[in-house]
This record gives structure tokens, C-alpha cells and sequence, in this order.
């Protein structure tokens, strides 16, 4: 179901990720998109152009950015009346936000539009008790001085304790790779299929930097031009050798390996219509088709982080397109042990039928061909970032390639999943 009109990616830019409280300990959110977006504005030369929309958003929203996506206009160098909107779906932000700027495009409403995510956990608010919210409330209503003396007699000093945001689902406790665990425990996933795919997220990412791909698409930041989290020297056998870091018992199969770290970035595309890229003389890198969203009732028993498999089936029936029918897949790496659920989840009957409600299995896909230029484990993932990051990357494997179709799909917080197609 190609959109109505034609939707062009035709640049994408982020800053390094880095792992978070290293580099960018003390930049907030808006330095790290700015930065993004600035080298995005600069490299297409769209100085003073009043674009549609820019849509943007982060996962650990600091109170100081509620008005993100615009003050990042106005931050820029595009005409100061662009407007700006912030968004959340979890690690599928950024994706989310393309598919948003793309429809608004497909319809006509705009021409051109940026896409953007960022994260920090290098600049996350401490949060204050909700009892000493409640508890300041009554002093500030407290009429006279005896009312306030009585209500500050009552005063605790542990309400003083900040509380700081944790990556867990309110509704379980868990934590991502609490839940990843137990999903990887109902596929019978085993660890050494987790380092291997590890492993080889880390040689992709490293041959393609050795290679200039990355060059373009990355904007130098604070001396830094290059992710720091990839690291080409590692091995399956020094990744074997990483102690669990979820389930720490003997059944644990989680390493700081084969699980993203959590990663400080930011990252920027830009989309328009074909007319517009013509008059402003860009050349489309690729084309955005189509995106699909579900979710999982992860409370009752589902896994967490399946959703991508019901989101890419979906997507795929509405186009008419099996599994096989892709040159390349980028498949987000939260964790190595959700790629593989994932992948196994397509060649299941039971699955399939049950869940997909298909009468077959979706199959197998070409491993080779997937995160070809390396993935989150080895680039790293801020949270919202990932959906730029990837949806610039495929857009330029396709320039390089001169045509082709690229599936991705990312699995989210909340049990949601995200996906879409690219092509040339």
C-alpha cells in the first residue's frame, strides 16, 4: 500500500552515541538533537527554508524539554515559523515520527518535514517524592502560623530522598531484560545464538565505518566521530565470557554483550515530496512506503518485546509482500536474544496461526542481509534516536545499492512494536 503520494528520505543525520555518563554527561536532550539537526539543515542546504513540520521526540523526558521539537527550530537555522511536535512511542519514537512526517506528506498537507529523536541518561531529572508535593501543597495552603508550625511538625526527613527513573514497566516491575529473559526461556533461545549475534553486529558496524559508511550520516561531537560503543576487536569467545546481567543465576543467558547499554544520542532525517526535493535539487536516497504499529498484552503472558512480529505481519499483508521479499532487514537490537525470538516466531506454525492468524509460516529470513552495517548492539541505542539512525541507514544502503527494499522493525517499551518498509 505505497502512500499517495510518493514520500523521499533524502538526508539523515545524528550525533555519536556514547555510552551513557561518559562524553555527554551534562548535555541535556536539546544540545544533543540540536546538534543533529543543525548538521541535517547544513549538509541539504535548507538555511532559512520554512519546512511543514518537525516531529520529534525523547524517552526520558526531562521537565526542561516539554517544548523540545521547537525550541530546536528555533535553536536552528531554518525560518524561524517552522513549526514543531513532540512525540513518544517508546524506542519506536523515531520511527514513529518519520512514519508521521510521511503521512503528512502523503496527504498533501505539507511538503517537507524533519523527523528526530534524542535521549540522555547522562542528563535524566531527580524526581521528588510525591508525598513532599503533597506535603509543600498543604504548607503553601496552611492560612496561618500555627497551621503551617502544625504541619511542619509532621515533616519527615525522607521525603528529601529523590526517586530517579528507572527503565521497568510500572505495570510488571520488570525491567526489558527481565522480560527479554523470559521470552528467550519460552523460545529456548541459547546464549551462544545470542553472542553470535552480537558478534556480528559488532564486524558489520566496524567493517562499515572502516569502509566511510558511516561518514555522511554521523556529525562530529565534542572531538568525538564515531559511535563508542562498537568494538571490532571483540570475539564469541570473550562475549562468552560476560557474566548474566539479568537472571544472574546459572540459567541466565543476558550479558552486557548481547544487550544494548543504555546510550546517550540523537539523531535527524529529512523527508519530503519528490516535487520539493526536485526544486530544491536533493536527490532522494529512498523512499518511505508504509509503517504499522501493534501491541502485545504483555501483562497476561505475552512477551514483552513481540509486538514486531504482529506490526511487520500486518504490514506485510497490506502490501501485498511475504518475508522473503526484501533485499535487507533492519531489525532493532534491543537485545540479541529478541532478534531471535523474533525471527524464530516467524517460522513457528503454532505462532503463526495462533497469533499472526495465518495459515503458514511467515519463514525464514537471510541472516546475512540483516543490520548489514551493524546494529544497536554494536552502535548503541538512545532510546528515540534508533528510528533516525535506522531509517537514514537504509535510505543510504538503498543509494548505494541503486534499488531495493528494506524492512525494519523495532520492538518497544508498553509491549509495542513498530515497522516499515523502504525502498528505491
Amino acid at each position: 500500500m505505497a502512500f499517495s503520494r510518493k514520500v523521499a528520505i533524502l538526508h539523515g543525520s545524528r550525533t555519536p552515541f556514547v555510552k551513557s555518563m561518559t562524553q555527554y554527561q551534562g548535555k541535556s536532550n536539546q544540545d544533543l538533537l540540536s546538534h543533529a539537526f543543525n548538521d541535517l539543515v547544513s549538509k541539504t542546504k535548507i538555511e532559512g527554508k520554512l519546512l511543514g513540520d518537525v516531529i520529534a521526540g525523547t524517552v526520558m523526558n526531562h521537565p526542561f524539554d516539554w517544548n523540545l521539537s521547537r525550541e530546536v527550530v528555533l535553536g536552528s537555522k531554518l525560518h524561524p515559523n517552522t513549526p514543531g511536535l513532540n512525540i513518544q512511542r517508546a524506542c519506536g519514537t523515531g520511527l514513529e515520527a518519520a512514519n508521521l512526517i510521511a503521512l503528512k506528506i502523503a496527504s498533501g498537507q505539507i511538503d517537507v518535514g524533519i523527523a528526530g529523536g534524542s535521549d540522555t541518561n547522562s542528563d535524566i531529572p531527580l524526581i521528588g517524592q510525591r508525598k513532599l508535593t503533597h506535603f509543600l501543597i498543604r504548607l503553601q495552603n496552611a492560612k496561618s502560623i500555627p497551621e503551617k508550625l502544625k504541619i511542619l511538625s509532621s515533616f519527615n526527613p525522607g521525603l528529601l530522598k529523590p526517586q530517579v527513573p528507572a527503565v521497568k514497566e510500572p505495570r510488571t516491575g520488570f525491567s526489558m531484560g527481565e522480560h527479554t529473559e523470559l521470552m528467550v526461556k519460552e523460545w529456548s533461545i541459547s546464549r551462544q545464538a545470542q553472542d553470535e549475534l552480537a558478534y556480528r553486529s559488532h564486524q558489520n558496524a566496524a567493517k562499515a565505518y572502516e569502509e566511510g559508511f558511516h561518514q555522511d550520516l554521523v556529525a562530529e561531537y565534542l572531538g568525538l566521530k564515531q559511535d563508542s560503543i562498537t568494538r571490532k576487536e571483540t570475539t564469541v569467545e570473550k562475549l562468552a565470557r560476560l557474566k548474566p546481567a539479568f537472571d544472574k543465576s546459572s540459567n541466565g543467558t543476558l550479558t552486557a554483550g548481547n544487550s544494548t547499554p543504555l546510550t546517550d544520542g540523537a539523531s535527524a532525517v529529512l523527508l519530503s515530496s519528490e516535487d520539493w526535493a526536485k526544486q530544491h535539487n536533493l536527490e532522494p536516497m529512498a523512499y518511505f512506503v508504509d509503517a504499522e504499529v501493534a501491541s502485545v498484552d504483555f501483562v497476561h503472558g505475552a512477551g514483552l518485546l513481540m509486538a514486531p512480529t504482529i506490526a511487520v505481519s500486518q504490514l506485510l499483508r497490506r502490501n501485498n509482500l511475504t518475508l522473503q521479499d526484501f533485499d535487507f532487514y533492519e531489525i532493532h537490537e534491543a537485545f540479541a536474544g529478541q532478534v531471535l525470538c523474533t525471527l524464530k516466531a516467524w517460522e513457528d506454525p503454532v505462532y503463526c496461526k495462533n497469533v499472526l492468524g495465518r495459515d503458514k509460516p511467515m519463514g525464514a529470513i537471510d541472516q546475512t542481509r540483516m543490520n548489514i552495517k551493524g546494529g544497536s548492539l554494536a552502535l548503541g541505542h538512545p532510546f528515540a534516536a534508533t528510528g533516525g539512525r535506522i531509517v537514514a541507514t537504509a535510505a543510504k544502503i538503498l543509494k548505494e545499492k541503486g534499488q531495493g527494499r528494506i524492512l525494519i522493525s523495532i520492538c518497544t517499551a508498553g509491549g509495542m512494536g513498530i515497522a516499515a518498509i523502504v525502498e528505491r
